[in-house]
């Protein structure tokens, strides 16, 4: 089978700065003997043919881009990138690389972009750079296809950015685009527009701190407006200036920070609109574009962090009952921003900001915005955003504040029903926000991430407050719709909300246990649930029985008990009745609930279905699912008719205690491995007593060879009792491992002792009683039968 890892694409760069794609094949690095080192081989997977053959050499800048992709120069004009299919294989000819040049395989280029030994690839390398042409009208054209012959190769690009640096040549230029603008001179704005985008991928700090200045910014937007490809400019500057505006929610009286904010948006602006997409190739030569941005944010983070007052005056505002749905609106959305920005911090950053929201008390502010706010899209829009940041952040946080508050405020206005309230009435026909807010909601009840300390279980308490205060609030939707035989209201939004509130029913099943057990049993609410197998939207009518196979899937005599009291198998067996002979989603989601109850041999629920529904399903014979299950009520029926069969038990002692352990076996198919040689045992059946009225009997074994009673050091004891039919009609088969220590009892027969075939393997369908946990006994010092 052909490696994937190694598939890879080569391009190389032709005259007009265009990527060729010269074939598709597989890579290898291998010593080449005529090169005398280590080198890169592309055979075509067409015909094998070589369509690479590249020398690593220790002096060439290596590139590695977006994960799959590999760029290097040969030459001045020679240019290769390897483009690969699966990251794993980019990583594993990276890492071939950097050994072979000595490098570290987790840089992104493997040599620094001026490095002495590229110098003999240029001529008049003792110059100190690029020398450019004059900034004039006339000689544009020079200047652009200069800027365009630098970018392939990492020492030109250094060159070029170190005499456009030194010059002071971007305000010249941004000059001279003033003069073609008022001339109207389309060809020289062409060419302004390819010189800045070129200036751009130069990737130069020192560049951007120029061109993203108050006094030359607006002109580099304007610059890329005359972009050749399109038949009219576009109005980049019209829109910064007359249409997006700059809202002081709270006044800003930093003028630094103030700058800092209109500096980042413009940026912000030029990368996602102004820019053209950028090619494969050029994605690495923005970075520095990017980290502008970045380091921007979290220089502005920091300088509203550290004004107390301005944070104090942005939350007095948004808990004041007095200020105006607009200049609330504004606030919410300028806390959503500032969150966003935080994103962008290091962790112990992070840490630091939001306990300073916190202890600003976001989130009661948060509970005013969600009152406030309950009819306005934009504004719940925004406070999920928010509420999304703190639970992604912290959820234990957020934990602790609904339960203290819980001790003061009613019910209806806990931050977590106004949530809960929030998904309920989302009015987005795709309920977006809802399924948001069921994620926040599922990560704040999941136990895996509930803290457990000394003094108390974050678990416990949370939980208990989640089932008294909120839980009724969650499940209100569903009980109001399943009054009746079937949904009050089938349209696909409430389908889909109700699909949604039983996705986080069923995690609860799943990760509560205990409270979600006796809120289901008490309110009967898996009654409720199969009302919806009724829906006329298949994917609710499943998500009603996955909660009910999850039911089952916990093998709960509690549940059993609930199911069969209140005869739940009913609309389920209705719905497939309904469904007929079609083959889709829903059949085989019942046949299969059906089948994990035979599998399991849950009996309770097998001798249920068969006595009150076999009528309705003898005729299904597609599957033999209803006919295994009846088999196996019958197989109990023979049980219960023979009690003699139902009084076999095993009982293991521990020598570290005064007691055992009584497990009932059960019906299963067990195969096990022999070794070549099994070792005989005469075994002696001593009656010891009686328990409540069973015979108490002491097995003895003895192995023939010797003897004498070694029982300690058997692997394995064969048991041929003289009890036969007594016991078991058929075969008893219990295989325990403890240690090295084996049990296994075969068919009991009046037979004597006989060696057994050299078998490796015995494979037995059993009719056997067997279970065991390997929790209970740390040791087994005697066997004992209850007959």
């Amino acid at each position: 089978m052909t490696d994937t890892r190694r598939r890879v694409k080569v391009y190389t760069l032709n005259e007009d700065r265009q990527w060729d794609d010269r074939g598709t094949g597989h890579v290898s690095s291998l010593y080449v003997e005529r090169f005398k080192g280590t080198s890169l081989l592309v055979r075509a997977e067409s015909d094998g043919s070589l369509l690479l053959e590249s020398k690593i050499n220790p002096n060439t800048a290596y590139q590695k881009q977006q994960d799959t992709l590999i760029v290097w120069s040969e030459a001045e004009n020679y240019d290769l990138a390897l483009s690969f299919q699966e990251k794993a294989g980019c990583d594993e000819i990276w890492e071939k690389i950097c050994q072979v040049q000595g490098k570290d395989p987790s840089v992104d280029i493997t040599q620094d972009v001026v490095d002495e030994s590229e110098e003999e690839r240029f001529d008049d390398m003792s110059s100190p750079g690029l020398e450019l042409p004059p900034c004039e009208l006339n000689r544009l054209e020079d200047l652009a296809e200069l800027v365009a012959s630098s970018l392939p190769s990492p020492l030109r690009r250094e060159k070029l950015a170190l005499a456009v640096e030194n010059e002071g040549y971007i305000r010249k230029l941004l000059e001279l685009f003033r003069v073609c603008e008022d001339l109207e001179n389309r060809e020289g704005l062409h060419h302004i527009y390819e010189i800045i985008k070129g200036i751009f991928l130069l990737n130069r700090t020192a560049l951007f701190e120029v061109m993203f200045s108050d006094e030359c910014i607006m002109d580099v937007i304007g610059c890329l407006e005359f972009d050749p490809a399109l038949p009219q400019p576009r109005r980049h500057r019209e829109f910064l200036t007359k249409t997006a505006r700059f809202k002081e929610v709270i006044p800003i009286s930093d003028p630094e920070l103030r700058q800092k904010i209109h500096q980042t948006y413009r940026v912000q602006y030029i990368q996602d609109m102004v820019l053209p997409t950028p090619s494969v190739f050029e994605e690495n030569m923005l970075s520095t574009l990017h980290s502008f941005i970045f380091f921007n944010k979290v220089e502005i983070v920091g300088m509203l962090q550290d004004d107390e007052k301005f944070l104090t005056d942005l939350f007095a505002q948004l808990t004041d009952e007095a200020t105006d749905d607009d200049k609330r609106h504004e606030l919410v959305n300028f806390l959503k921003e500032f969150c966003a920005f935080s994103q962008t911090l290091q962790p112990q950053n992070r840490d630091a900001f939001f306990k300073t929201l916190s202890n600003m008390g976001i989130l009661p502010a948060l509970e005013v915005i969600l009152v406030s706010g309950m009819d306005d899209v934009q504004v719940r829009g925004a406070a999920t955003d928010i509420f999304s940041y703190l639970v992604e952040y912290n959820p234990s946080m957020v934990r602790e504040f609904v339960m203290q508050e819980s001790q003061q405020n009613d019910d209806d206005i806990l931050l977590i029903n106004l949530i809960i309230e929030h998904m309920i009435c989302d009015t987005d026909p795709e309920l977006g926000g809802a399924v948001q807010l069921m994620g926040l909601l599922r990560t704040l009840v999941d136990p895996e991430n509930m803290l457990a300390t000394a003094n108390k279980t974050e678990k416990t308490e949370f939980l208990s407050f989640f089932y008294k205060h909120c839980m009724h609030v969650l499940s209100a939707p569903l009980l109001a719709n399943t009054t009746e035989e079937k949904p009050s209201k089938d349209d696909f939004q409430t389908s889909q909300l109700l699909a949604l509130i039983l996705e986080l029913l069923t995690f609860c099943v799943e990760h509560h246990t205990y409270h979600i057990k006796n809120y289901i049993i008490n309110k009967d609410i898996l009654r409720r649930v199969l009302v919806l197998t009724a829906s006329q939207h298949a994917f609710l009518a499943l998500c009603a029985l996955r909660f009910m196979r999850r039911i089952i899937g916990l093998k709960d005599e509690f549940y059993n008990r609930y199911i069969m009291r209140n005869f739940l198998f009913e609309p389920v067996i209705k719905a497939f009745l309904n469904n007929g002979s079609r083959y889709n989603l829903m059949n085989s989601a019942i046949i299969e609930m059906f089948e994990y109850v035979r599998v399991e041999d849950v009996k309770s629920l097998t001798a249920h279905i068969v006595e009150n529904y076999w009528k309705a399903l003898e005729d299904v014979d597609y599957v033999q699912t209803f006919k295994g299950l009846k088999l196996r009520y019958e197989q109990q029926r023979e049980r219960q008719d023979n009690p003699k069969l139902d009084r076999a038990y095993i009982i293991l002692f521990s020598r570290n205690t005064s007691y055992a352990w009584g497990l009932k076996l059960k019906y299963q198919q067990l195969r096990f491995i022999i070794p070549l040689c099994w070792v005989p045992v005469c075994c002696t059946i001593v009656r010891s007593g009686s328990v409540n009225g069973l015979s108490v009997c002491r097995l003895h074994t003895v192995p023939v060879q010797s003897k004498k009673s070694s029982q300690q050091n058997l692997h394995f004891i064969i048991l041929k009792t003289i009890f036969g039919q007594m016991v078991l009609r058929k075969v008893i088969m219990l295989l325990y491992k403890c240690y090295n220590y084996r049990v296994a009892c075969v068919e009991m027969s009046n037979v004597g002792l006989t060696d057994s075939p050299s078998f490796q393997e015995l494979s037995f369908t059993l009719r056997a009683k067997c279970s065991l946990s390997g929790k209970l006994v740390q040791e087994i010092p005697s066997l004992i039968c209850y007959i």
